[in-house]
Parts: C-alpha cells; structure tokens; sequence
C-alpha cells in the first residue's frame, strides 16, 4: 500500500503543477492582450499622425483637449465598471481605449523623426522585459514599492497637468525623468500583483481570472507606453 505521506506529496506536486501552468498560460494571456493593445495604439497614432490634415483637425483645435483627456477618463471609468462588464465586452474596451490612446499620442510622428521614434521603441521594449521578468521571478514582496510608487504617480499626473498651461522645460524634463523611474518600477510591482492575484483567484474566484488578464493587460500596457512616451523626450531626435 502506498505510504499516505507520499501520495499528499503526489496530490501537492500534481495541484502546483496545474497552477504553473495555469500561471503560465495567464501570463501568456496578459502579454498577448498586451501587445495587441500595443499593436492598435500603433497603428492609429501611425494613421493620423502620417495625415496631416488630421493633426491640423484635432489638435490645431479645442478637440485636442478631448483627445488629450479621454483616456484618463476611461482608465477610471473602466476600473469602477470591470465588475459589471463580461469578458468580451471587457476586451473590446480595452482595445477601443487602446485606439484612442493612439489618437492622443499621435502628434509624436509630426515631431519626432521615425528612426528615433522606432529605436525609443526598441529600448523601452528592453527595458520592460528586463523589469516585468524580475517582477515575475523575485521573491521580494514588492507591496511596499508599489505603494510609493502610486503616490508618486498621483503627483506625476498633478505636475503634468500644470506643466500643460505653465509650460516649463525645467518641470517637463523633471516629469520626464520621474516618469521613466516610476513606471520601470510600476512594471515590475504589476507583473508581480498579476502574478500573485492569479494565485488569489484560482483559488476562489475563476470566473473572474479572464478579466483580470484583461486588467492585467491593461496595466502593462499603460506602464509600457508611459515608459516609451517619457523616454521619447530625452531620445526622441526632432523634425
């Protein structure tokens, strides 16, 4: 008769290697919405930003402030509303905010020449797989970090929003470097929430794991385009 010891550790390792792979396969998930949301905001702010006829029509007017203002809007909106929304309609708002996000940045293919723009990509695209897989396999708590770094984010929008009508490149270049620094540290924080909220919901709630990839997805995708924009200022050569 088998040893009852050795089938509990049997049952244990056949239960933590379904949640690897289900682990594995969330991730995979959230990257996947990731880079989709990433390929869409690309492709938009490529459009517009190449026709500039368009750039005169939205930002040579008051809608630019619409176009300026209504991601943040509906990042807020989102999160108050993923519970009440499915999946499907879930995902379908992401990849719409991630279109409108490429609306808002899509004057950086008027100010900025394409080569810059591409290898910013590049090294942002570095430098967030670098801190997203030290988030993913660090076995430091990162709780203490993410805390700091959301109140540091609150501050970042409060000083981007004045810099909006004070115009100051002493504030500007401030922002820039503390919005680079804050969002390499949100990547790493995130990838570990949605790691560890995987863990969480597999346990007591998988209904919910689809959206939360969604939101998982979406928050990367927000580090990873932050990142970019605020590196794009020191590295970004101008037209």
């Amino acid at each position: 008769m088998a040893d009852f010891n050795t089938v509990r550790a049997s049952q244990a390792g056949a239960r933590s290697t379904q949640i690897d792979e289900g682990l594995r396969a969330h991730m995979n998930k959230v990257y996947g919405l990731m880079s989709v949301g990433m390929a869409v905001t690309g492709l938009v702010a490529w459009a517009v930003g190449t026709n500039e006829a368009l750039l005169n029509m939205i930002f040579g007017s008051p809608l630019k402030w619409v176009v300026m203002f209504a991601p943040l809007a509906v990042v807020f909106a989102f999160g108050a509303m993923l519970h009440k929304m499915s999946a499907a309609t879930a995902q379908l708002v992401f990849f719409g905010f991630a279109a409108l996000m490429g609306l808002s940045i899509s004057y950086i293919f008027a100010v900025y020449t394409g080569v810059s723009i591409a290898q910013t990509f590049l090294v942002t695209a570095i430098s967030f797989a670098g801190l997203s897989l030290y988030g993913y396999t660090t076995k430091r708590n990162l709780s203490a970090m993410g805390s700091f770094l959301m109140m540091g984010l609150i501050g970042l929008i409060v000083a981007s929003i004045i810099n909006i009508f004070v115009v100051s490149s002493a504030l500007q270049f401030a922002i820039s470097v503390i919005g680079v620094l804050i969002f390499a540290g949100l990547t790493a924080y995130d990838t570990q929430n949605i790691k560890n909220t995987y863990l969480q919901l597999v346990q007591s709630d998988r209904e919910f794991l689809g959206k939360a990839a969604i939101l998982g997805a979406l928050q990367l995708y927000l580090d990873f385009l932050n990142m970019f924009m605020f590196l794009l200022q020191f590295l970004g050569n101008r037209d």
